[in-house]
């Protein structure tokens, strides 16, 4: 496993050894030990979770406030996407950046999300299925998020406005900088 860090503190873009043959290939997907070692901290995953969407579908950007704030560690295992994290803690020198990286089924990256950051992502190929790992248990209450298409964020999320499908709740999320509302 080989950790890449972004320009973001703290969010790493995770890579998988491969061990293949003509059989196919092995790679060990999460391993407590290793991951605490490759990003430099103890990070306990507590809570597994799985999306399936079609091309176009925006997931984002959300978090969790406060104590239940969450780490996540999220992958593809079918289809591709464009996996978005935006910092947002406010004493963070990189508070309003975000990075994207490509997530997908052929190249078996991940992305380490540390609590405190916004994330969401969209689906680039006909479908996805996407799987994360979560350090804290999910809570309705503590849920905030930013709107997709903020102008402070200026995120170009590679999929054309029109083929966009995005949810009710996520098209009613304010923006970093009310002014722009």
């Amino acid at each position: 496993m080989k950790a890449i860090a972004t320009a973001l503190q703290g969010c790493y873009i995770i890579e998988p050894q491969l061990i293949g043959d003509e059989r196919g290939y092995f790679f060990e997907s999460f391993n407590e030990l290793t991951f605490s070692k490759t990003i430099g901290q103890q990070v306990r995953f507590v809570q597994d979770n799985q999306s399936f969407s079609s091309y176009g579908v925006l997931r984002g950007l959300h978090a969790q406030a406060g104590q239940h704030g969450q780490a996540k560690l999220v992958r593809v295992l079918q289809g591709e996407v464009l996996d978005v994290a935006v910092d947002f803690r406010d004493t963070s020198p990189t508070f309003g950046q975000h990075i994207a990286v490509l997530l997908s089924a052929e190249n078996k990256r991940q992305l380490y999300v540390p609590r405190g950051f916004l994330h969401g992502f969209v689906v680039l190929s006909d479908f996805a299925e996407f799987f994360y790992k979560c350090d804290n248990y999910y809570n309705k209450a503590s849920e905030i998020g930013i709107k997709y298409d903020d102008p402070t964020l200026a995120i170009d999320w590679k999929v054309p406005f029109r083929d966009m499908i995005i949810s009710e709740k996520d098209q009613q999320l304010p923006y970093l900088n009310p002014i722009n509302q």
